[in-house]
C-alpha cells in the first residue's frame, strides 16, 4: 500500500511506516532516484548526490568482467553460475554444491576464497548443517558466487588469485573502472571502504547508481559486447532466481515472477538497486538507518507507481513489499507502507 502527502518534499527522504494498531510506531526514512539511460532523473527523494556504499546491489555490475574478459567461456561457466556470480546467497546446499563444483572445475578450492566464513543466512541451513556435525566453510558465505567469479576471471586472465580481494589487484581495478562507465564519475578520490566479503566497496552518488542500473537495463547506447555481456547477466538473473539469493527472500521472488521485466539486487545496510529493461530505467534506494525491510517497501512502492507490478506478482512479493506484522501467536498486529509526496519530478 503507498499512501501519497502533498507538499515541496522534493529534496526530502520519503518515509517507511511501522504502524501498531491504530498508531505509527516507527518511521523509516528513505532516499531514492529513478533514472534513465540519458541520465534524466524522473523522480528523486532526498540527498541522492551524497555517496552511498552501494555494497552487494551492484554485483551484476561486478560480474560484467566475468563476460567481458571471456573468462565465462573460457570456463564454460553456466548460466545458472552466472546468476550465482551475482548472488548474496543463502548458504542453502543449491548455493554450496554450485560454488564448489565451479572451483573444482577450475582446478581450485574453498580455500582460495578470500570472502571469509559464516553460518548460512537461511535458518534452515544453518540448523541442518549444526544437526549433521558440521561446520560451515566459505563456500557458504553469502558472496562465494561472486569470489569464484573473481578467481574464475584472474585466472583466465593469468593474474594471481592470491590477494584478489585487494584495491591494486585488477579484478577490483577493473570493477572500478565498470562503476565508472556506467555512473560517468571519476571515481579516483570517492570514498572507499571494506566489505564484509573484504572487497573493497566505493561510495557513490545515489542518483549516479540509478543511472548505472539504467545502462545496465537499456544498454542500447554501449558497445556492442558489453550491451551483449548487460543480457547475458540478466537473463542469468531471471532465468535462475534461486541462484541470487535463496529461500525467503525478495530478490528470488521478485527476479523469478517479473520474468526479465525487473533485474533487482539488495545490498547490505538497506540499498536496492533494480534494472526496469522494458521502460530503460534504473532505481537506486537506500533506507537511512540501514534497515532492509524499508528498502523492500520502498522498492515495491516505487516499481508501483511505475505500474511495473501485476495482480499476479503481487501475490508473490507481497510478503516482503507489503508485509503486515504478526505476534507470536500469528495475529497480525500491524503493517508497513510507503508515504511518498507527489511533489518528487526532478
Amino acid at each position: 500500500m503507498i499512501k501519497h502527502s502533498s507538499g515541496d518534499f522534493a529534496r526530502l527522504p520519503f518515509t517507511v511506516t511501522v504502524t501498531r494498531g491504530n498508531m505509527v510506531e516507527s518511521r523509516h526514512q528513505v532516499i531514492a532516484a529513478i533514472s534513465d539511460a540519458n541520465g534524466k532523473y524522473l523522480k528523486s527523494w532526498g540527498d541522492i548526490e551524497s555517496p552511498v556504499y552501494l555494497r552487494s546491489a551492484i554485483k551484476p555490475l561486478q560480474a560484467l568482467q566475468l563476460v567481458e574478459t571471456g573468462a565465462a567461456d573460457a570456463f564454460n561457466v553456466s548460466e545458472k553460475e552466472l546468476s550465482l556470480a551475482c548472488a548474496s546467497h543463502t548458504g542453502e546446499p543449491l548455493h554450496v554444491d554450485a560454488v564448489q563444483a565451479w572451483l573444482s572445475r577450475m582446478g581450485l578450492s574453498i580455500d582460495d576464497l578470500e570472502c571469509g566464513v559464516h553460518w548460512p543466512t537461511y535458518e534452515v541451513a544453518g540448523r541442518a548443517l549444526a544437526a549433521a556435525g558440521k561446520q560451515p566453510t566459505s563456500a557458504h558465505n553469502n558472496c562465494s558466487g561472486k569470489h569464484t567469479g573473481f578467481l574464475t576471471t584472474a585466472l583466465h586472465m593469468k593474474e594471481g588469485t592470491k590477494g584478489y580481494i585487494n584495491l591494486a589487484h585488477p579484478v577490483q581495478q577493473r570493477i572500478i573502472k565498470v562503476l565508472e562507465d556506467f555512473t560517468g564519475i571519476d571515481l579516483t578520490d570517492a570514498p572507499i571502504g571494506i566489505d564484509g566479503c573484504s572487497i573493497p566497496t566505493i561510495g557513490v552518488p545515489l542518483d549516479k547508481a540509478a543511472l548505472a542500473f539504467a545502462r545496465f537495463a537499456d544498454p542500447s547506447r554501449l558497445d556492442t559486447d558489453r550491451a551483449a555481456a548487460c543480457r547475458r547477466i540478466q537473463k542469468a538473473i531471471s532465468h535462475h532466481p534461486d541462484m541470487i539469493a535463496g529461500s525467503d527472500r525478495l530478490c528470488t521472488a521478485l527476479n523469478g515472477v517479473a520474468k526479465g521485466k525487473v533485474v533487482a539486487k539488495v545490498g547490505a545496510e538497506a540499498v536496492y538497486l533494480a534494472a526496469l529493461p522494458d521502460e530503460g530505467l534504473g532505481i537506486a534506494i537506500k533506507a537511512l538507518d540501514g534497515t532492509t525491510r524499508a528498502a523492500e517497501v520502498a522498492l515495491g512502492a516505487l516499481l508501483d507507481d511505475l505500474g511495473v507490478l501485476t495482480d499476479d506478482m503481487h501475490k508473490v512479493i507481497d510478503p516482503y513489499v507489503r508485509p503486515v506484522l504478526r505476534n507470536r501467536n500469528d495475529i497480525i498486529v500491524g503493517h508497513l507502507q510507503a508515504v511518498i509526496s507527489d511533489e518528487t519530478s526532478t
